[in-house]
């Protein structure tokens, strides 16, 4: 009932200050073209008002051009994997059962168990997205999750053209991958500033949700900086958080996928929904472009990202912490709790108590816009921390350190790190060992591997549960494990010598 009195009255002020009107001085303002109207309200209304109405010339909604020019820089990505027996899960599927592992699985399972692998061995479809082409030469940027756990990515073309990707590089904090595939002269969407994008700016998805190929639906940009882990039920952190949050319709299929601006120039990745059911409900988040530009050029130069980070805990101004600290002179920003030792913080003499309030002249309101701004720094850069500390505003040069304590690029690890090579077994081993496939291991040195106890000639049937065919395999699941910020870095390994022996290896894949 209130809401409907509410309405009501709106549209009731609307009726009698248009019936009250008797005159009208119009001037137009030759700086943007802009219409000024002077109404004055008739002498029955006993305040008397001027009021003024812009009148601004109607935006530019025509989508046309922003389609026509980005639908050929969107592809469909499709993830493949080899299905797993049930009961015994790995890397994929984020369970291994330890005793198993270790003391074998009982007689009487062996059997039905590879008769089921027998049967299910050739991939099949587990996933499907989008992707954008950044590069002419084939490099694409996507989501991690759509390329995360996949054997076979094969990238579609706007075109019905068909390749199989290779990746580049993944990085789980902020869900990016960078993939590539073998083709020139492809369509590219031009990377835009997402820092210059507003608040009810429109912008287009597109994407293939669905599977329903170079679909572009619109919307209007609802809000900048978004961090939505607190409004998933359990609070699952989704890693580094700064979304363009958008209306524009999103729905399974679209991860991965472009969100531009009326320009056609990419200003985010579109990344997830807000729903209780799946599907699109009203929201959607994409990653701003400039986090991308960054993280792929990291991946694309190092084969990792280059994270900086400040060293501190932190929370934001709420108005219950201002009346319990006594905070005056700022209503939000950044609220030191504690600052780590040996960190960047403590370096620049931060302490638990300062509020910080802008990086480098921007502005920090919230835990999002923190994160963005770091994300976009490598360790070395100097930023420059504004923050308030008893009541006065401060400023403290940093210089920014990585999470090991220095300024030096982190490159990417490799299998070479387990100290051996891989042979593939040729078929008159797989039948003497009744074996579908497997990779034997030689020229053993100091490494990973020798460290756990194996020894040459040991053949590797599985890793964390997926089968292992080529050397190629390995390095995928090394470097799946090395950057995943969810899982122990250790390596399960499956096999058995050449008298048949099965053995089982937990290796640990840190120094």
């Amino acid at each position: 009932m209130i809401n409907k009195q509410t309405t009501l009255l709106a549209l009731g002020v609307a009726i009698v200050a248009s019936a009250a009107t008797v005159a009208t001085i119009k001037a137009f303002d030759h700086t943007g073209g802009i219409t000024i109207s002077d109404t004055r309200v008739g002498t029955n209304n006993q305040d008397g008002f001027l009021s003024k109405v812009v009148s601004r010339p109607p935006a530019n909604t025509d989508f046309t051009q922003a389609a026509e020019s980005t639908v050929e820089g969107v592809v469909s990505v499709k993830s493949f994997t080899t299905p797993r027996s049930n009961g015994y899960y790995g890397q994929n599927n984020g369970y291994i059962d330890p005793f198993e592992f270790f003391f074998g699985m009982p007689q009487q399972r062996q059997q039905p168990r590879q008769r089921q692998q027998q049967q299910n061995s050739e991939p099949q479809q587990t996933g499907l997205g989008s992707g954008v082409i950044i590069s002419s030469d084939g490099y694409i940027v996507t989501n991690n999750h759509v390329v995360d756990g996949a054997e076979i990515l094969e990238v579609t073309l706007n075109d019905n053209r068909n390749f199989t990707a290779t990746v580049i590089g993944t990085d789980p904090s902020t869900d990016l991958a960078l993939i590539k595939v073998d083709a020139d002269d492809l369509s590219v969407i031009p990377m835009g500033d997402s820092d210059a994008l507003k608040v009810g700016e429109w912008v287009l998805a597109v994407g293939n949700p669905f599977g329903f190929t170079s679909t572009v639906t619109t919307g209007i940009v609802s809000a900048k900086a978004r961090s939505i882990s607190s409004a998933t039920h359990g609070g699952r952190s989704m890693g580094i958080e700064s979304y363009i949050q958008t209306d524009a319709a999103v729905n399974p299929g679209n991860s991965g996928g472009a969100l531009v601006n009326l320009a056609g120039e990419l200003i985010g990745i579109n990344t997830a929904i807000y729903s209780q059911t799946g599907n699109y409900a009203g929201y959607s988040f994409a990653i701003p472009v400039s986090i991308v530009r960054k993280v792929v050029t990291d991946l694309k130069e190092y084969g990792a990202v280059q994270r900086a980070v400040l060293g501190v805990t932190f929370t934001e101004i709420t108005p219950e912490l201002i009346k319990k600290e006594n905070i005056t002179g700022v209503n939000d920003g950044i609220y030191v709790v504690d600052v780590v030792e040996h960190s960047s913080a403590m370096e620049a003499g931060l302490k638990p108590g300062d509020i910080i309030v802008a990086i480098d002249s921007t502005p920090i309101h919230n835990g999002a816009q923190l994160q963005e701004q770091l994300a976009r720094k490598r360790p070395g850069d100097k930023i420059t921390v504004s923050y308030v500390r008893d009541n006065n505003r401060h400023n403290a040069n940093v210089t920014l350190l990585n999470t090991q304590g220095s300024t030096k690029i982190t490159a990417a690890g490799s299998s070479a790190d387990l100290g051996c090579t891989f042979q593939k077994l040729d078929e008159a081993t797989c039948r003497k060992f009744r074996i579908q496939s497997g990779l034997k291991v030689s020229n053993l040195k100091d490494g990973f591997f020798k460290r756990a106890g194996i020894r040459d000639g040991f053949i590797i049937l599985e890793i964390n549960g997926s089968r292992v065919k080529t050397s190629e395999d390995v390095e995928k699941l090394y470097q799946a494990i090395m950057k995943s910020d969810e899982y122990d870095k250790v390596m399960f390994i499956t096999g058995m010598y050449s008298s048949g022996q099965r053995k089982y290896y937990a290796v640990d894949l840190v120094d």
